[in-house]
């Protein structure tokens, strides 16, 4: 018998106020001692300024600096371990690319192995969008694990964000954005500590977008209108809906700097039409992937998965589903209880404003923390800067699509990601000059609030030591910058090493108590799913278990039961059983 526990440390206070407290402490020390250490200050700007200037070398610094960091922590911050339904719905399309298929044959005893945001009818595959399976699948084939993609990817990110702020800024702002970039989001978010990565991919493809956009407007050349296309196909695969919102006023933009000064046929020829090119490439290519999935190239799998189990509907202007039929008890739970008191909380004269309020802090608070707020303040003079109006335009299209949504997660506001930064660090210049009494005091505040930076940084790092925790999962994990694979202790994880230690195939049963909360869920397989070491299934009483076990007679089975005091693995009762399982 295999029983596991955890006993967290208590925490003594919250990486989050602590934030809040320093970043009230700089604010006054900025009033207070505006030049406090200017001269170590400019000595160090001096040197930032001399990189700025290097454009391309401040890409490549910033981009490398991301992926070096996280690789750096890895000895505190290990490799991930999947713990979400949306972990375990990108590793098996990751699983399934990574095995030369675009989807699996829907398994023989597929009732026992039904799980959220998995679909297996028609075919038996993830719900979600290829771009984050592909991602992952690529780490596993070249780099030996599906997650080592992941920092790749998020240092790609940081390096596009920053080329996009060049377009938009200053050398300076736009380095020191990319800077702010790997620190807030490029480390430590959910984006780049867990295998739902939509939101990485997502951004590398609105940074190529609004970075083209501004060079583009100056002079037609092929390699940019490529490089816009590579975007707008990674928006595609991963957030289309989200995509669409920025590539409608994009294309308005172009198409009304090209009325205004219209190219040369031939430039159009030489730069337009290749990039195009890949964009309807991209596109047929998704619709290939729905045949193969779904026997038509109009059909997403998600829209399968939606309609097969979900009765709440993702638009405030849509009806409910009628509620399907649940084979599982924590499906229906999820679907008919979690999911739906979310719609109806929005969908409500009274629950819309307010939840359309939470929605737009969650947003703000996932890019900016608490010590990016001051230089928030400064915003109703960047709006009002001419260059930037475009950024404004996109934004507000951004809060129109998101008021309209039922739900809302950072990695929604992905493709935005470059915008939001944009528009941030025009308020942090805005800041820098403020002068009040002549003295600098926006100065002083706006190199406080980089240190802060630099220093939670840091702390991160040591956040269970000093007993500081980030918020906990579910909720709050996903707005916050700090999120870290330290944050949860991965039960599961652990059985699954033990049985896998064990020699021959497992069949590990399931069996939730009626307070289960679906969101932690077991029940998840990869690609192969009959030749895996230990497969999971559902309980689903004895007489259907016995025709899973019959199924897999050559199995050793197990009972697990997450839901008592320790997770507990225990033979079977009813199946003839010769091994057991211990954690001494």
């Amino acid at each position: 018998m295999l029983f596991l526990s955890q006993s967290p440390a208590p925490a003594s206070f919250s990486l989050m106020g602590l934030e809040a407290a320093f970043t009230a402490i700089a604010v006054a020390l900025g009033f207070a001692w505006p030049r406090l250490a200017i001269s170590v200050f400019q000595r160090v700007e001096f040197k930032f300024n001399l990189l700025a200037r290097r454009r391309l070398m401040s890409v490549f610094v910033v981009g490398f600096s991301a992926l070096l960091l996280r690789l750096a922590v890895l000895p505190l911050l290990p490799i991930p371990v999947p713990f979400t339904a949306d972990d375990y719905s990108n590793l098996l399309a990751a699983d399934t690319f990574a095995h030369g298929r675009l989807t699996n044959p829907t398994p023989a005893m597929w009732v026992h192995f039904e799980s959220m945001h998995i679909d297996m009818k028609p075919t038996y595959m993830s719900m979600y969008f290829p771009g984050e399976g592909l991602m992952l699948a690529a780490g596993k084939v070249l780099l030996g694990n599906f997650w080592l993609a992941v920092p790749v990817v998020a240092a790609l990110m940081c390096g596009a964000i920053c080329w996009m702020l060049q377009g938009w800024l200053p050398p300076s702002w736009a380095l020191l954005g990319g800077f702010i970039a790997v620190l807030r989001i490029g480390v430590f978010s959910y984006w780049t500590n867990t295998y739902h990565t939509a939101g990485t991919i997502a951004a590398v493809g609105g940074a190529l977008i609004l970075g083209c956009l501004p060079r583009l407007r100056k002079t037609l050349r092929m390699r940019l209108a490529l490089l816009m296309a590579i975007g707008v196909v990674m928006l595609v695969v991963t957030r289309p809906y989200e995509g669409m919102l920025l590539c409608l006023p994009v294309a308005g933009n172009l198409l009304v700097g090209a009325w205004k000064r219209p190219p040369s046929v031939n430039s159009i020829v030489r730069a337009a039409i290749p990039g195009l090119v890949v964009v309807l490439v991209g596109i047929a290519w998704l619709g290939y992937y729905d045949l193969r999935v779904n026997g038509s190239p109009s059909t997403l799998p998600y829209t399968v998965n939606r309609a097969t189990y979900a009765i709440a509907p993702y638009y405030v202007w849509q009806n409910p589903r009628p509620e399907p039929v649940y084979r599982h008890a924590e499906m229906r739970r999820f679907y008919v209880i979690d999911e739906f008191d979310d719609y109806l909380r929005v969908h409500s004269w009274s629950g819309f404003p307010v939840m359309t309020l939470v929605k737009a802090l969650r947003g703000i608070l996932f890019f900016s923390g608490a010590v990016l707020l001051p230089p928030l303040c400064m915003l109703p003079w960047a709006l009002r800067d001419r260059r930037m109006r475009f950024l404004v335009v996109c934004l507000l299209v951004l809060a129109a699509g998101m008021s309209v949504e039922i739900y809302l997660f950072p990695h929604y506001l992905a493709p935005f990601s470059a915008a939001f930064y944009g528009m941030g660090m025009q308020a942090m210049r805005h800041l820098w000059h403020w002068k009040p009494g002549d003295q600098p005091v926006g100065m002083a505040i706006t190199r406080f609030t980089v240190v802060i930076c630099v220093l939670m940084a840091g702390l991160r790092l040591f956040d269970v030591q000093l007993r500081c925790p980030v918020p906990g999962y579910p909720f709050s994990t996903w707005i916050c910058n700090w999120f870290g694979p330290d944050h949860f202790v991965p039960e599961r994880a652990k059985v699954e090493q033990r049985l896998t230690e064990i020699s021959g195939g497992q069949l590990a049963i399931v069996r939730y108590s009626s307070t289960h909360d679906p969101v932690d869920e077991w029940v998840y397989n990869g690609a192969e799913l009959d030749a895996s070491h230990v497969i999971w299934a559902r309980d689903m009483g004895d007489a259907k278990n016995q025709e899973l076990i019959h199924y897999y007679s050559s199995r050793t089975v197990w009972l697990v039961q997450p839901d008592f005091p320790s997770a507990e693995v225990i033979p079977y009762p009813v199946a003839h059983q010769v091994t057991a399982v211990s954690s001494r």
